[in-house]
């Protein structure tokens, strides 16, 4: 079966990338590449990724009954997301940009953090330096320049070891600030991962239009190393992050790494993917849904109740999510203009007493 978001424009195949783990779930062997998770990792990953999923879906629902006023989804990413921040040391620094809840969760940053950005109630959430993740930017591709940036400062500060991981869509590659933060860190090797999770589609333009080549290929044309990878994986993305954070770590400069992956959803709430994606298309990737090989392959060892207790745990993080953002407090208005500059400025100082007073 050939899918119309892996074909490019003139019809030619793309090729999945590196591949541990097949859709039957069982085990394949790659040339390159070989498994660096234990049997407990696969397992954490496992539930990690159904508790991310069924998170997601208890967002989506909130925002459908008008207690969010957006929801980014996340379904089928779950194995890119969970494979890449599971590879990553917890000194690390990761950017997401706005979709990647389940980075920022593995990173124990509470579910009902991301919610209060999309309830309104705060500018970001949490506190970046608490965690070694930056808030969510919805401006596509901004967060590469920053991670450059960042990655440029741990090699003057000589802070050995430390890795920057940058996530971005597909989209995302088309924009100037992605490109012009390659130039960068490939000309001062910078120690920084560019994630890219190639979903197919940004919002209703497929991939192939943007690109005739598969995206890690560009790479290539800045002088670092690019990867793909299956993204519906988890295996496979664990190990090539892994390998692509030591490339770094060890003063090789940056990579590029393309998790082909696809969108199980919509591309926000306010989205009706059924316009432009077509039925078949979407059937072919639930075939190769990242969740479901991973249960095959536990299916082996592990027996109907131990799952079970993962769904339990997946629908009690549901409800306490739910709960959470009942809960939240409206803000003060005087807090609109605070986490603006750091120290404030004379103007916003003028601005928060207008507010006061108002």
């Amino acid at each position: 079966m050939t899918l119309m978001a892996e074909r490019s424009e003139n019809g030619a195949p793309f090729d999945t990338g590196v591949r541990l783990l097949a859709p039957d779930g069982t085990l394949v062997d790659d040339p390159r590449f070989t498994v660096r998770a234990d049997s407990r990792q696969t397992e954490s990953f496992y539930r990690e990724m159904v508790r991310a999923r069924r998170l997601d879906e208890e967002a989506t629902a909130l925002q459908r009954q008008g207690e969010l006023v957006l929801w980014i989804p996340l379904r089928g990413q779950e194995a890119a997301q969970v494979g890449s921040a599971a590879a990553a040391e917890p000194g690390d620094f990761l950017f997401p940009s706005y979709r990647e809840h389940a980075v920022v969760w593995h990173r124990g940053i509470p579910p009902v953090e991301v919610l209060r950005l999309l309830r309104g109630v705060t500018h970001g959430g949490w506190d970046p330096e608490a965690y070694n993740v930056a808030n969510y930017v919805l401006v596509l591709a901004s967060q590469t320049l920053h991670a450059v940036g960042y990655g440029l400062g741990v090699r003057l500060d000589g802070a050995a070891g430390q890795v920057v991981m940058v996530y971005l869509g597909d989209g995302a590659m088309s924009q100037g600030d992605a490109n012009e933060a390659f130039v960068w860190a490939a000309s001062f090797g910078a120690p920084v991962v560019f994630f890219c999770q190639n979903n197919q589609w940004a919002i209703s333009t497929p991939s192939a239009r943007q690109s005739p080549v598969p995206l890690a290929r560009r790479a290539a044309g800045f002088g670092f190393p690019g990867v793909r990878v299956d993204g519906n994986d988890v295996l496979a993305v664990h190990a090539v992050t892994t390998w692509a954070l030591e490339h770094a770590r060890s003063g090789q400069g940056p990579v590029l790494i393309e998790a082909n992956t696809y969108r199980m959803a919509p591309h926000t709430t306010s989205d009706d993917a059924s316009r432009y994606q077509e039925a078949a298309e979407v059937a072919a990737w639930r075939a190769r849904d990242p969740i479901d090989r991973v249960a095959l392959l536990l299916g082996h060892t592990h027996d109907p109740a131990w799952f079970e207790g993962v769904r339990a745990e997946a629908e009690e993080a549901a409800a306490t999510l739910r709960r959470e953002c009942l809960a939240l407090p409206d803000p003060a208005p005087r807090t609109l203009v605070d986490h603006v500059l750091v120290g404030g400025s004379a103007l916003l100082r003028e601005q928060r007493g207008e507010i006061w007073e108002g």
